[in-house]
């Protein structure tokens, strides 16, 4: 049986992400800074910006989903996200090397490409958005993204890591989406973030099945919804919000994302499976 430790346990996805753990039979050892009443399995108090702790944390696992995070540019000093998140995720990675860990996930963002945070909004360059669309932050919080999944990428040059950089857009849980009913049928609420989002439970699903599939290196995956957080059809919200992109690769059918999870299918045989509109009458 695999021994998977969780980072950022307590937090909104890594608390699910323990449970489903558990759920399916693994052996889990969540890690945070608390610890949780709701969690039946060895839990252990670590700071992740102290590399001796990181490696002692991590030592017994055959895999780690690294959930830890400022997760958003709030609330903070920008040198504080900046430094807590890049720093953090390189502890993660080193610990696994020096501890011959072979898997690693991590919680990387659509905030990478810029739209969401940018003070000088801006366009995609075309659309769909997949992996390769360049990134282009403004900020410190999509700049640690990009670092933490460079920083991924030479682990795996160095020890053959394998490790999962999941680029997640707008979490959100089921019990939330009654209170997104206004923005829905007001596009201009989302506009920034492409009218993406991901239920609490497909995101799940991603960190589980990074952990089991096969070795593929270093992937970046977007993962979102197929759907859109709007009740408008996408061409309709391309055509009102962003009409000076004229790159658009594909013909989107009714409310089809805007943001691709084609190379998520490829490697993890994985999509989104829930949406809003499950809940909520267009």
């Amino acid at each position: 049986m695999k021994t998977v430790a969780v980072t950022g346990a307590s937090g909104k996805l890594g608390n699910e992400v323990v449970k489903q753990l558990l759920e399916e039979g693994y052996q889990v050892v969540a890690l945070d800074e608390r610890k949780s009443d709701q969690f039946r399995c060895k839990q252990i108090r670590v700071d992740l910006n102290d590399f001796g702790q990181v490696v002692a944390g991590l030592a017994g696992v055959d895999a780690v989903i690294h959930l830890a995070a400022i997760p958003a540019p709030l609330d903070y000093t920008h040198s504080t996200i900046f430094s807590n998140n890049v720093v953090s995720t390189y502890h993660v990675l080193e610990a696994a090397s020096v501890l011959g860990i072979g898997k690693v996930v991590l919680g990387s963002s659509e905030s990478s490409y810029g739209f969401c945070w940018a003070p000088s909004p801006f366009d995609p360059l075309y659309v769909p958005v997949d992996e390769d669309h360049p990134q282009l932050p403004q900020e410190c919080y999509g700049l640690s993204k990009i670092v933490n999944e460079q920083t991924a990428s030479m682990f795996h040059r160095r020890t053959g890591m394998q490790v999962m950089s999941l680029r997640f857009s707008m979490i959100v849980a089921p019990q939330q989406y009654p209170s997104f009913e206004p923005d829905i049928r007001h596009p201009e609420k989302h506009k920034r973030i492409l009218w993406s989002y991901i239920d609490i439970r497909d995101a799940v699903r991603a960190c589980i099945a990074s952990i089991g599939t096969l070795s593929v290196g270093s992937a970046e995956l977007n993962i979102t919804s197929r759907d859109t957080l709007s009740d408008r059809d996408t061409e309709q919200l391309l055509d009102q919000f962003y009409p000076e992109v004229k790159e658009r690769r594909q013909r989107f059918a009714g409310r089809e994302a805007i943001v691709s999870t084609e190379r998520a299918f490829r490697v993890l045989n994985w999509k989104a499976e829930h949406s809003w509109s499950d809940t909520i009458q267009r």
